[in-house]
C-alpha cells in the first residue's frame, strides 16, 4: 500500500493548488480525481471555458457592430462558425488542464484516477473505471470535491432542452430563444454569450434584482446596460414549472403580483446556484460531519470533525469562487507545515465576467447600513475618462465606501471595462487598510481605466473628483 503525508481528493483550483503547496513544503503528496482530466469544474466546465466563449462572442459582436466605427471595413457578412468557436474553447480547456497535469509531474505529486472515498480516517479507497479498487494511506487528507449545479425540485434536467451550464458550453446551435432561470453570475455570463451570437435571451429571477449578493448599485447598472444589449429581465418572478418537448420548453412563473406568466423558448438554462458535492465520498466511514446544507463542517482552520482531515473550496462554507478555494488550499498546506497562514474572507473579491465586467470587494452599502456603520461614498463614472472614450467603453462606474470617521476603505464596487483586473488594486489597498485619501494621493497612469479608482477615492475623501 502506498503511503503519503497528504492525499487530496479533488483536483479543482483548491485541490491542485493545495497539492502543489504541500509538495513545495516537502510533503509526499497524492491527488485523486475521478475524471480523466485535472482542474475540476473551473477548468473543464466553468471559469475557463465560459471565459473563452465570452471572449470569442465579444470579438464577433465587435466585428458586427463596432469595427466600422474604427474604420475597419469587412467585405461581405460576418458569419458565426459555432462549431469552430466551441472547438477553440475546448482547445483552451485542454491546454489549461494539460498545464495542471504538467505541474503535478513537476512537483512529483502522485496522481490517481478514480472516485476517492474514505475507508477510515487515514485510508482512501480509489474506485477506478474498471471497478477495481486501490487503497492508499495518508497521514492527512484534504477534501476538495467542489460543487455541482443546483436545480429546483420540479425541474427535470434532460440535458437537451433543459440544460445546466455544462451543456450550455457545448451547444451545437445558437438558440432562437434562451430562457435563463436565475440572474446570477453564471446565467448572465452565458446569457450574454448567446445574446451576442443572435439569440433572444430572457432572464427569470426570483429576487427583485440580478446579482443579488452584490451592491445594489451594481445590480441596477448591469441590468440597465444588458437591457440596452437586448437581454430581457423578469425579476421578482417565481418559477413554478418547466415542461420540455422535443423542440420547445415552456416555463411557467408567478410575477411580483402573483399573476401567472409563461415563457417559451427552444432552450432553458437552469442557473440557480450550485451545491456542495460529497456523493460517494463516504464521509461517515471517517467520522467527518456534514452540515444541514450538505457542506463539510469545518472550524476556522478548515479542519473537519476529524483532526487530520481538512476541507476546502465549494464543499465548505463561504463564496463558491475558484480563487477562494486556492487561498484555502494554500492555507491548509501551510497549516500542516506548522506555519501560521491567514485568510481575510472580507477581502476575497467577486467578479462577473459580462461586458461591462462587474467586480467588488469588502462591504456593500446594504451591509454597512444593516450593521449601523457610518460611512461616506464616492463614485466616478467611466464615461468621464479619456481611456474610456478612446476605447468606447463608457458604461459603468467605480464606487468607494469609506469609514466616515477614519476614512478607511470598507468596500469598493465597480462595473465597467476591465473591472475584473482593476479590483486587485482595491484588494491590495484594503489589505493594507488604506484610507480613501491614500488611494487618491497615489499616481495613476494616464490614460487608464484605473484613474476611475483614484477619482472615486477623491470623491469619497472630500467630494473633490477632478474630472466631473
Amino acid at each position: 500500500m502506498s503511503t503519503y503525508d497528504v492525499a487530496v481528493i479533488g483536483s479543482g483550483p483548491g485541490g491542485y493548488v493545495a497539492a502543489i503547496r504541500c509538495a513545495q513544503l516537502g510533503m509526499k503528496t497524492a491527488i485523486i480525481e475521478k475524471y480523466s482530466t485535472l482542474g475540476g469544474t473551473c477548468l473543464n466546465v466553468g471559469c475557463i471555458p465560459s471565459k473563452a466563449l465570452l471572449d470569442s462572442s465579444h470579438h464577433y459582436e465587435h466585428a458586427v457592430k463596432h469595427f466600422a466605427d474604427h474604420g475597419i471595413e469587412i467585405p461581405g457578412d460576418v458569419k458565426i462558425n459555432l462549431e469552430k468557436m466551441i472547438a477553440r474553447k475546448q482547445a483552451v480547456v485542454d491546454q489549461t488542464t494539460g498545464g495542471v497535469d504538467f505541474l503535478m509531474k513537476k512537483n512529483k505529486i502522485e496522481r490517481y484516477e478514480g472516485i476517492g472515498s474514505f475507508k477510515d480516517s487515514t485510508h482512501v479507497n480509489i474506485t477506478k473505471s474498471d471497478n477495481s479498487v486501490e487503497t492508499i494511506e495518508a497521514k492527512n487528507i484534504i477534501i476538495a470535491t467542489g460543487s455541482k449545479p443546483s436545480s429546483l425540485p420540479f425541474i427535470t434536467i434532460d440535458k437537451k432542452r433543459v440544460i445546466t451550464s455544462t451543456q450550455a458550453l457545448k451547444l451545437k446551435e445558437v438558440p432562437k430563444h434562451l430562457v435563463i432561470i436565475g440572474g446570477g453570475v453564471i446565467g448572465l455570463e452565458l446569457g450574454q454569450v448567446y445574446r451576442r451570437l443572435g439569440a433572444e435571451v430572457s432572464v427569470v429571477e426570483y429576487m427583485d434584482r440580478i446579482i443579488p449578493g452584490m451592491d445594489k448599485a451594481l445590480s441596477r447598472e448591469l441590468q440597465k446596460v444588458m437591457k440596452k444589449q437586448g437581454v430581457k429581465f423578469y425579476t421578482s418572478h417565481k418559477v413554478t414549472g418547466v415542461k420540455a418537448t422535443a423542440k420547445q420548453v415552456t416555463i411557467t412563473a408567478d410575477d411580483k403580483k402573483g399573476n401567472p406568466v409563461e415563457f417559451k423558448g427552444d432552450y432553458c438554462l437552469v442557473s440557480v446556484g450550485r451545491h456542495p458535492y460529497t456523493d460517494g465520498l463516504n464521509t461517515e466511514a471517517a467520522g467527518v460531519k456534514l452540515t444541514d446544507r450538505g457542506q463539510v463542517e469545518v472550524n476556522d482552520h478548515l479542519q473537519t470533525s476529524v483532526s487530520n482531515i481538512y476541507a476546502i473550496g465549494d464543499v465548505v462554507k463561504g463564496a463558491m469562487l475558484a480563487h477562494k478555494a486556492e487561498e484555502e488550499g494554500v492555507f491548509v498546506a501551510e497549516t500542516l507545515a506548522g506555519q501560521k497562514p491567514h485568510i481575510d474572507y472580507n477581502l476575497i473579491p467577486g467578479v462577473v465576467y459580462t461586458w461591462p465586467e462587474v467586480a467588488a470587494v469588502g462591504k456593500t452599502e446594504e451591509e454597512l447600513k444593516e450593521a449601523g456603520v457610518k460611512y461616506k461614498s464616492g463614485q466616478f463614472p467611466f464615461r468621464a475618462l479619456g481611456r474610456s472614450r478612446a476605447s468606447a467603453d463608457l458604461d459603468g462606474f467605480v464606487k468607494i465606501l469609506a469609514d466616515e470617521t477614519t476614512d478607511e476603505v470598507l468596500g469598493v464596487h465597480m462595473v465597467g471595462a476591465r473591472c475584473a483586473d482593476l479590483i486587485a488594486e482595491a484588494v491590495t489597498a484594503m489589505e493594507f487598510r488604506a484610507s480613501a485619501e491614500d488611494i487618491s494621493r497615489m499616481s495613476h497612469a494616464h490614460p487608464t481605466f484605473t484613474e476611475a479608482i483614484k477619482e472615486a477615492a477623491l470623491a469619497a475623501t472630500d467630494n473633490r473628483p477632478l474630472h466631473v
